[in-house]
């Protein structure tokens, strides 16, 4: 029994009701969908994955390969506030009326004439429905990044002509494995015989370099095939009979844009031959690049910065990040983070930072709730002088924090896409704090 529905929320909610689980791992159900659907591409695919610097790394190819003049598809996940963010076309969101009519087209194919109507998650439909509008959409260039682990995801139902591995850490566990060689195995399932694979993290598990050799992919591996070098003002880049020097700093902030920046220059080196990029492409393409929440920080009394870090990894580089900004007197945090994520490794990192503790509810039940993540602060408190309170949504727990803040202060917002959703909802806050008595 298939539905046509006229609005995206009315689409979005009948996928949602679809399936009786969120994630169910595997590409038989929604290849045969695709292939029902007749999706394809014919120009060049790039597929990344990695537990953190996969949305970043998209943002740089997008930035760099528009500058070059292509028109370029970027398909990535979750969004921040609208669903149509998921999908950027020339860099722009997505229209939702498109979304809708291709929606329509999966509904039809998921139970088409009197074959036996297959049943999808809320991704894998969502999935679809981006890459039908992409494959209509008479692009040059397709970059996707990949939701979950990498083998069993439905990106992967498309072939890539170059993938690219960011980082491999500890994140998903209970469903892609407790140890980053098992994670590391997961990630390599987007690499292809005969094509370029990326490998961007400096000390990637042998479980990817292996499953390289084992599939004939051409292996690029920083330190070996490409080196990323840099002073205070500058970096360059060097790798297979290209070079860049002298390249400002990409607009994304933080130590860890650079290595995913030269995991990019890799990727278009090696599809040199059918995207061709000038140098000047390069340059103004990571200068311009702009991707909200990652280690954003919004200028203002007090500052603000927003980032999505939600696993130990992302988080330490944040806090890496937060130190190099300099001093501050007090560090206001608003954190909100899912129940399955290591809540305890995430505030533990960012203690020794964080003067006030904000902790929030976010709106969806895989979230812990912020008298949780308040009982888990209590439980390693260290420092006598750190306070905490506990609010009902980000933008509550932003406002408390901005009373409470001198106009010299800084508040973080991390934890999560919804966390930081939360406070953007109607634009980028520009705070301005009242002087505090007796500051």
């Amino acid at each position: 029994m298939t539905h046509s529905f006229q609005t995206l929320d009315d689409w979005l909610a009948h996928c949602e009701r679809l399936h009786p689980i969120t994630i169910d791992l595997g590409l038989e159900r929604i290849r045969t969908v695709a292939q029902r659907m007749g999706i394809r591409f014919s120009c060049p695919v790039i597929t990344v994955a990695g537990t953190n610097g996969k949305g970043s790394t998209c943002a740089m190819l997008e930035s760099i390969l528009m500058e070059a003049g292509y028109r370029t598809g970027v398909y990535t996940s979750p969004h921040l506030v609208h669903f149509e963010e998921r999908l950027r076309l020339s860099g722009h969101s997505v229209d939702a009326s498109e979304l809708i009519a291709a929606f329509a087209r999966v509904e039809s194919a998921r139970g088409q004439n009197d074959a036996e109507e297959v049943t999808l998650t809320y991704f894998e439909f969502t999935t679809l429905a981006i890459l039908d509008v992409m494959a209509r959409s008479k692009l040059d260039v397709v970059i996707l990044e990949v939701g979950l682990g990498g083998r069993l995801d439905a990106v992967n139902i498309i072939e890539p002509d170059c993938a690219i591995i960011t980082s491999v850490d500890l994140d998903h566990m209970a469903l892609l494995g407790e140890t980053r060689e098992a994670i590391g195995y997961e990630k390599a399932g987007i690499m292809r015989t005969g094509k370029p694979v990326v490998v961007s993290d400096p000390l990637p598990p042998q479980s990817v370099l292996d499953r390289a050799l084992e599939v004939g992919a051409d292996l690029w591996r920083v330190g070996q095939d490409f080196n990323v070098s840099g002073d205070k003002l500058q970096w360059g880049w060097a790798g297979r009979g290209r070079r860049y020097s002298g390249m400002a700093y990409p607009a994304l902030r933080g130590a860890n844009q650079l290595v995913n920046a030269g995991g990019v220059l890799a990727a278009l080196t090696a599809l040199r031959e059918v995207l061709p990029v000038t140098a000047q492409a390069v340059r103004n393409g990571l200068v311009f690049v702009d991707l909200p929440g990652r280690f954003q920080i919004v200028p203002g009394q007090p500052n603000l910065v927003l980032d999505v870090a939600h696993n130990p990894h992302a988080v330490a580089a944040l806090a890496v990040n937060l130190d190099a900004m300099g001093f501050f007197p007090t560090t206001h945090g608003v954190f909100g983070a899912m129940a399955d994520k290591d809540v305890a490794a995430l505030i533990r990192r960012m203690n020794p930072l964080i003067d006030k503790w904000y902790f929030t509810d976010l709106p969806t039940s895989r979230a812990a709730s912020a008298a949780e993540l308040l009982q888990v602060w209590q439980g390693q408190k260290t420092r006598t002088d750190a306070t905490a309170s506990v609010h009902p949504d980000p933008d509550t727990a932003l406002k408390a924090a901005l009373a409470a803040s001198d106009p010299a202060d800084r508040i973080v917002v991390f934890g999560s896409f919804y966390t930081v959703g939360g406070v953007v909802r109607d634009g980028i806050p520009r705070l301005q704090a009242k002087h505090l008595p007796g500051s």
